[in-house]
């Protein structure tokens, strides 16, 4: 479960199992959709480096920059999400593409992308 206590400061602590996520309402922390994009790019990461083990390669030196393309109608839903990927000269065109077609499957981006039909809900809770 991801838990949180709000006070006055502008820093909200999120816990879950032993981590503290931290968001921000000012500058000086990521805000939750700013999150959401590293989420992001970090689910790019971690399918590279699953491509990169099963094809039984070092993952070292794989770049990854991604970036939204905001809606002119509305700043705060991206029309598109680019990820590029720099990867180091000595991998072949086909280590190349297995870990871009990787990186698609990606389970942040399925969520997003899909929609995964979750259902939100927000109640109440009794006090104890």
């Amino acid at each position: 479960m991801y838990k949180l206590t709000l006070s006055d400061s502008n820093q909200i602590d999120v816990r879950y199992k032993n981590h503290k996520i931290s968001y921000g309402g000012d500058e000086n922390l990521p805000n939750p959709l700013e999150a959401t994009y590293a989420a992001l790019a970090g689910c790019a990461g971690v399918y590279s480096r699953k491509a990169c083990k099963a094809l039984g390669i070092s993952a070292e030196g794989i770049e990854i920059n991604c970036k939204p393309v905001i809606r002119t109608a509305n700043v705060l839903m991206p029309a598109r999400f680019v990820t590029e990927v720099r990867f180091p000269e000595r991998l072949t065109m086909e280590q190349r593409q297995s870990i871009l077609e990787n990186i698609n499957h990606c389970a942040v981006k399925q969520l997003i992308h899909n929609g995964a039909e979750v259902e939100f809900f927000t109640v109440e809770t009794a006090t104890a």
